[in-house]
């Protein structure tokens, strides 16, 4: 909403437009000089609310306020004191606006005597879920390719707006917002527009809360992208209709389609706006910082004060992943002030802000029309793309015995608490369920097939012989006709209380007792002999090791393990080992590694640019913070890339933290989200995939919640995590 936080007047405004707003000032017309009068005389105007609320203002202004509000202040529809709103007054009583008698004016000569009210009820959380018509998204079939969300506040600019959209070449479904349920103006826009769905909702932060409010219920979802409107008036600045024209314009050009196909296509670009509407934070900060960091806090993320372009005028195309960012900081009613009309440091202006704070995070731009007319490049794809799956998620006799009745992996995930302000925990999905039903890998595996994932690689708990957890992947040997690709890795090393395989009392030890190859081959041959189990470079079945290092000896295993599969009719097998310490990575038996982020990449501070000290720390914390976005640096540091052997397929994760796990002992990634994980994602594509191992990716993970390392959907992000992935890797 760059029009409420703008400078009072535009920059570069010429000698006849400065003239014209000095006699504006300094010769007010009568009405104007009538309602300075009336402010003198009645005492009611509160000169030290409008300075401290309206402190953006040149000196001047602040100087004489009284002049200034009855000239440009209340057209604008600042509160002259806390009290009082012009447009609650004018909503009150239609009277006073049909006559176009200044509302404090009114007020301050007759309105009080008559006891009229001054102000709107305030609405609660509940109005804005209903609305006057229900808010649902539509049926899938019937949705074209693009949404436009228009926020009518002055319903005089609609008639402009409809002519605009009427020149719309492309087919798309129309969203309209209106504060108050006006039969007139809903008839003429389903008149002009038939299909149009209209909601009634309050102008809490102004045109922001309602269009968030359809975001939150899903109504853009699937959409490819969405173009914001409002009925802009701006009128505390001379120029405002030519300003909203302008916006309108640039976003809405005579060959929109082609610049449309341009802004899909460039894949850096996620908001489109008018050309001179991007805007740097660090000269446009006003009041907002703080609030902005506030807001970012949802996500764990920080704002950043340097020189981060932000879209202004909140008039603009959005692509889904910049939506969703924008969904997951969940504002609701709540969040949003009462309006009194401020021109800056309100939470409407500091989503303008985060807003381009999330796609500076995301690796991502702002744009405006002149830029959609160049080329941009496609970066590189995986060639094959692998994500860790966890089989805990149903229940078994041992942990029964160790952690309690019917417990699963969803109890650990549920003990999740925060250990600092805005700390993401517990981390949930969007549904829980229970892997002893194969048909939930099923719909797993179409989600992943999607966004990009040709395999899972399943965890195989083996010790010397004795199978745990295997029953999700026993029941799927029973289900041909369930599509899950799939390939395994064996998870050596003991299980113990303490979650870590290295302390705590011992629940399960691996051992490696003499001929313990030839029974593991044997063990693995129904799942090899099943058609689902992959062959990743067309030839050879491939099996990981998770801790090679355990091996007794690492290449006499391997060599033995491969005579016993050709023994078994299976031929070769690609055989690799998840790099967990590069600096302690046994002899290299194996054909390929498996970078697993964040092992490896922070062995000393240091290597992530210090440990965070959170505000509102827990007391008794015993683990470490870490900053994710550093974290995915290192990944690039030639010294860590140089310490990786030459056959290592490049890993990412979309987040880490296993407070759920380990609780005040967790190693926690802050501001792992999926604005930082598509980042990271874009820059490994770019820089290392050449050099990965057959330019394959590796992510970690798709479900390890315990950990909160999942692609899969969850409460806070949706599917973004997946729709990042889908966008670099996604089969074309």
């Amino acid at each position: 909403m760059q029009a409420d936080n703008a400078e009072p007047f535009p920059r570069g405004w010429d000698l006849w437009l400065g003239l014209r707003l000095f006699w504006q000032f300094v010769w007010p017309n009568p009405q104007q000089r009538q309602s300075i009068r009336a402010i003198h005389r009645h005492g009611e105007f509160d000169r030290g609310f409008y300075r401290r609320t309206y402190g953006h203002l040149p000196w001047v202004f602040r100087l004489f306020c009284v002049r200034h509000y009855a000239v440009w202040g209340e057209v604008a529809g600042l509160f002259p004191n806390a009290g009082f709103s012009p447009n609650d007054y004018l909503r009150q009583n239609p009277d006073v606006a049909r006559a176009g008698a200044p509302p404090f004016w009114h007020w301050l000569t007759l309105g009080r005597n008559e006891c009229r009210l001054i102000r709107v009820p305030p609405v609660q959380s509940s109005d804005i879920d209903v609305g006057a018509w229900s808010i649902r998204p539509r049926n899938r079939s019937d949705r074209a390719r693009f949404a436009v969300c228009l926020h009518v506040f002055y319903p005089e600019i609609w008639p402009e707006l409809r002519e605009d959209l009427g020149r719309i070449s492309l087919e798309f479904d129309l969203y309209v917002t209106v504060p108050d349920v006006d039969e007139m103006l809903r008839h003429d826009i389903l008149n002009h527009f038939p299909n149009a769905q209209v909601f009634s909702l309050p102008n809490r932060g102004r045109d922001i809360l309602p269009f968030l409010t359809l975001v939150r219920h899903g109504v853009f979802d699937r959409y490819e992208a969405v173009l914001k409107l409002h009925t802009k008036r701006s009128p505390h600045r001379p120029d405002g209709d030519q300003w909203r024209r302008r916006l309108v314009r640039g976003v809405l050009p005579i060959d929109l389609q082609d610049r449309l196909t341009a802004f899909l296509a460039r894949k850096n670009a996620a908001v489109w706006v008018a050309d001179g509407q991007v805007l740097n934070t660090c000269d446009w900060w006003g009041e907002n910082f703080d609030r902005t960091n506030e807001v970012l806090g949802r996500i764990e993320l920080d704002a950043d004060e340097g020189d981060c372009p932000f879209p202004a005028g909140s008039i603009y195309w959005i692509k889904p992943f910049a939506l969703g960012l924008l969904r997951s900081l969940q504002l609701g009613a709540e969040d949003f002030e009462p309006e009194i009309g401020k021109l800056d440091g309100t939470t409407a202006h500091s989503v303008e802000r985060a807003l381009g704070q999330l796609v500076h995070i995301s690796g991502q731009q702002v744009v405006e029309t002149g830029d959609l007319s160049r080329a941009a490049c496609d970066p590189v794809k995986p060639q094959y793309v692998s994500a860790f799956y966890l089989p805990q998620f149903h229940r078994i006799a041992e942990n029964d015995a160790w952690w309690g009745d019917g417990y699963t992996e969803w109890h650990a995930v549920d003990r999740g608490r925060p250990l600092y302000r805005d700390h993401l925990q517990p981390f949930l999905p969007v549904a829980g369920y229970d892997l002893g039903d194969p048909a939930v890998m099923g719909r797993q595996a179409a989600q992943a097939r999607a966004a990009g994932v040709d395999a899972f690689c399943v965890y195989f708990y083996w010790f010397d012989g004795r199978r745990l957890l295997e029953r999700p992947m026993d029941n799927l040997l029973k289900r041909p006709d369930i599509e899950f690709p799939f390939y395994l890795c064996w998870a050596n090393e003991s299980w113990r209380r303490n979650w870590d395989g290295q302390s705590g009392e011992m629940l399960v030890e691996q051992s490696y007792s003499p001929g313990f190859e030839d029974r593991l081959a044997r063990d693995l041959m129904p799942y090899f002999n099943d058609p689902r189990y992959k062959r990743p470079d067309r030839r050879r079945l491939r099996f990981l090791v998770y801790r090679p290092n355990d091996l007794p000896d690492a290449a006499s295993t391997v060599g033995r393990l491969r005579n016993a599969w050709r023994k078994l009719g299976i031929g070769e097998v690609e055989i690799g080992a998840v790099l967990v310490d590069p600096q302690k990575s046994a002899p290299d038996p194996f054909d390929f590694w498996v970078e697993m982020p964040p092992h490896g990449l922070c062995r000393k501070p240091e290597d992530v640019g210090g440990l965070l000290a959170p505000t509102g720390l827990a007391d008794g914390f015993e683990g470490i913070v870490y900053d994710y976005s550093r974290l995915a640096d290192r990944s690039f540091a030639p010294d860590y890339v140089g310490g990786l052997p030459p056959n290592t397929i490049r890993g990412i994760m979309p987040s880490w933290d296993n407070t759920a796990r380990v609780g005040s002992r967790a190693h926690i990634a802050r501001g792992g989200n999926p604005a930082a994980f598509r980042r990271w994602l874009e820059r490994l594509c770019a820089e290392s995939l050449p050099e990965s191992y057959r330019q394959e990716l590796f992510v970690n993970a798709w479900n390890e919640w315990g950990e909160k390392a999942v692609l899969e959907p969850s409460e806070q992000f949706g599917a973004l995590s997946l729709a990042a992935l889908a966008e670099f890797a996604e089969k074309t």
